[in-house]
């Protein structure tokens, strides 16, 4: 290809050769100036001036904006409907735990006023100027997935708690430790002593309530009664079986008011204080017995002061 330059200060026209790999460089060169000269055009159209419309543009920007609004929204709407089952599970769970603890309190001995779940603990202390860090939503998923574990650990200890309070109640209750009789004094201890009768030196395996005829005997704690029938020397007796080894015998009543396999709770009537058997007046014999072995009531008795 020849291009043929004219000009007034040339006295004659010059002639330049150009050859097909140099034509195709200018063609390319050409193409790549248009579009960099297109694209700076349309910078200046969508983001320098505002006033000039383009309505094709324009509505695949908002189209994707909107889309992109939206996918938040979802997705923020997701995460809150999750926290808000945990809040849900979380209720339940601090109800669970407010009756587990007036359980807990009752069967402990605690004063409501002392274990009480309805009023919320005191907190407080300054806050130290720039300290404050606002929570963002994953700090706050996992604040509540803290919250939740951590009331899940005391809801089990304590049910454990409740569990073992109830078993020690349960073991004290089989404890021959109530008062059988009302009693003004003990006319005769545990330990050895000089026998009424003979005079001798002999173990008393037991201890004497003074009390008048037809007092009520009571059983000293919940069980099931194992004898009931007159003895010889122990006159009208009653035996009631606690569980473990445990065995408390009433003896001399005038009367008595269950018989053997009854089921008998603690402080139930059983009897009625007499002198019946080898007895010198009216009183009530109370014995306790562990493995059939003889033990010194006392150390099971709740007496007075």
């Amino acid at each position: 290809m020849n291009i043929i330059f004219v000009s007034n200060r040339l006295a004659t026209a010059r002639t330049v050769c150009v050859g097909r790999c140099q034509t195709g460089l200018l063609l390319m060169a050409g193409l790549i100036l248009f579009m960099i000269l297109s694209a700076g055009f349309g910078y200046l159209m969508l983001f320098k001036f505002g006033g000039v419309q383009v309505p094709m543009v324009q509505k695949v920007l908002v189209s994707a904006l909107q889309n992109a609004n939206e996918n938040e929204r979802l997705a923020t709407q997701q995460r809150l409907s999750t926290m808000a089952v945990k809040v849900g599970e979380m209720q339940a769970q601090i109800l669970r735990l407010e009756a587990l603890g007036e359980r807990v309190a009752k069967v402990s001995g605690i004063k409501k006023e002392e274990f009480n779940f309805d009023h919320k603990p005191g907190q407080g202390g300054p806050l130290l100027p720039g300290k404050g860090i606002d929570l963002s939503m994953d700090d706050f998923q996992q604040e509540l997935s803290k919250l939740g574990r951590t009331l899940d650990d005391k809801s089990d200890q304590l049910t454990v708690m409740e569990s073992l309070i109830s078993r020690e109640q349960v073991r004290k209750a089989a404890l021959p430790s109530a008062l059988p009789v009302t009693i003004g004094f003990f006319s005769s201890n545990y330990g050895w002593r000089l026998d009424p009768f003979t005079g001798q030196r002999a173990m008393h395996e037991g201890v004497d309530f003074v009390a008048d005829v037809g007092a009520p005997i009571k059983a000293a704690a919940g069980g099931i009664v194992v004898y009931s029938e007159l003895n010889s020397s122990y006159g009208n007796m009653i035996e009631i079986d606690h569980g473990n080894g445990l065995v408390s015998r009433y003896a001399h009543a005038s009367k008595r008011l269950v018989k053997e396999g009854d089921v008998v709770l603690r402080g139930q009537k059983i009897g009625e204080v007499g002198s019946t058997g080898r007895s010198t007046g009216p009183h009530l014999h109370f014995e306790v017995l562990l493995n059939g072995t003889p033990q010194n009531p006392i150390r099971y008795l709740n007496l007075p002061g």
